[in-house]
């Protein structure tokens, strides 16, 4: 009995899997935290930055190193002429050589070059922090774009349900004798109005989904969903952060970096030797021999050719110091401007809470009132439904600014701060 429903259960529980597999794919909500961690996992400029980490890893194991030992292998003193001549065992003093031979660079030089690769390991980590919030802050950014223009989406069905709304009131206005026949083309016309705008709108979409699928790939073509975010902007702070934007973050290892090559390049003034030992084999009535030398470097024209490239290095190294300081003047000029730029904005946000939108309800009401009484114009109505209409995306276009500003203040200085 059970053996039978077993046999019978299995296709029905299969039959079953299928189905609910069969079944369309329902996509997930795009918030924005799910697209800030889409872009740590996908992006693939971060996938480049952690190779080219790697790389400065790898490369930092042999940096102060020896350089391989050199096999060294010949015949000496080969006769090509006389009696003994194309042999290699009859003259006392063919011998064939066989031997090791090792450079010896000095120790300042190495110490140099492990301190290059240590610092090279050290800005590549630097570059990947500063590309991973690059990427993070241009994820927000095409979210934020994204999400603003959903918002005016939303916004577009309301505007059309009013208008079906303005053109009942105007027909029931003509019924009663108290419009003229005419103005039944108002609604149609605003109606008209509507669609341009919305055919900007749908363009508007096409380019942030772009902008964002750049960075999640194609999760961006998910509805964005949340609110706008909502993150701590100390105004008075950041000041104080100034060190710790990105960019200028970058800076401290690509400068140690610069002075361990000029230490390096100060190294080439010391001699660099090598060693070398040959086992020599003569002939079998001959003895054998065993040689050992020493070769040393002899730097004794350094105006011609250390020099330079010390001076080199040096100029380098000013050259950083000054890129330094004029990014750091350049980040001081676009954080003033931020910052004002944000209290400006987040003043407007409350302005279009607080007055603007309520006093264009405000009058539309009143004017729809006074139309419906026969006192106003329908030209005076539809002028203030335009006004209304501008507001509402007048507000998302302030939100949206707001939020852009803040994410550009927050990537810069908030999340690259702590």
């Amino acid at each position: 009995m059970n053996s039978m429903c077993f046999r019978t259960g299995w296709p029905l529980a299969a039959a079953l899997a299928a189905s609910v597999l069969a079944l369309p794919c329902v996509a997930a909500p795009l918030t924005l935290d799910e697209a800030l961690r889409l872009a740590d996992d996908n992006a693939p400029s971060l996938t480049a930055q952690a190779e080219k980490l790697q790389a400065a890893r790898s490369a930092a194991i042999p940096a102060g190193e020896l350089p391989d030992p050199k096999l060294v292998l010949g015949v000496q003193n080969f006769p090509v002429g006389g009696p003994d001549r194309g042999t290699l065992d009859h003259d006392f003093m063919t011998m064939q050589t066989v031997g090791v031979m090792q450079e010896m660079p000095n120790g300042d030089k190495r110490r140099a070059r492990t301190e290059v690769a240590e610092a090279a390991v050290e800005l590549a980590a630097a570059q990947g922090r500063v590309e991973r919030l690059n990427v993070r802050q241009a994820t927000a950014l095409a979210w934020i774009g994204s999400y603003s223009v959903e918002l005016k989406q939303t916004l577009f069905q309301a505007f059309y349900r009013e208008n079906r709304l303005l053109a009942d009131t105007v027909r029931a206005q003509i019924a009663s004798g108290r419009a003229q026949p005419a103005d039944a083309v108002t609604p149609k016309q605003e109606a008209a109005q509507l669609e341009e705008q919305q055919d900007q709108l749908l363009l508007q979409r096409a380019q942030a989904r772009a902008a964002l699928k750049r960075w999640i790939g194609h999760a961006a073509n998910e509805q964005p969903v949340g609110n706008w975010p909502q993150w701590p902007i100390d105004t008075s702070g950041y000041v104080h952060k100034l060190e710790h934007h990105p960019s200028l973050a970058a800076f401290a290892p690509t400068t140690r970096e610069a002075q361990a090559k000029v230490r390096e390049a100060e190294a080439d003034k010391r001699s660099d030797w090598s060693w070398e030992v040959d086992y020599q084999r003569r002939g079998r009535e001959f003895g054998d021999m065993v040689s050992v030398q020493f070769t040393f470097d002899l730097p004794l024209f350094p105006d011609t050719r250390q020099n330079p490239k010390i001076a080199a290095k040096r100029a380098e190294l000013n050259q950083l110091e000054a890129e330094r300081e004029a990014l750091t003047r350049e980040h001081t000029q676009q954080l003033e401007e931020q910052l004002a730029d944000y209290q400006r904005l987040d003043r407007a946000v409350r302005r279009y809470q607080e007055s603007l939108l309520p006093l264009a309800k405000e009058k539309v009401e009143l004017l729809m009132a006074s139309y419906r009484a026969g006192k106003a114009d329908l030209s005076a109505v539809v002028a203030a439904r335009r006004e209304l209409i501008d507001a509402r995306l007048k507000q998302i276009d302030v939100n949206e600014q707001k939020a852009l500003t803040s994410a550009r203040l927050y990537f810069a200085y908030g999340e690259a701060g702590q």
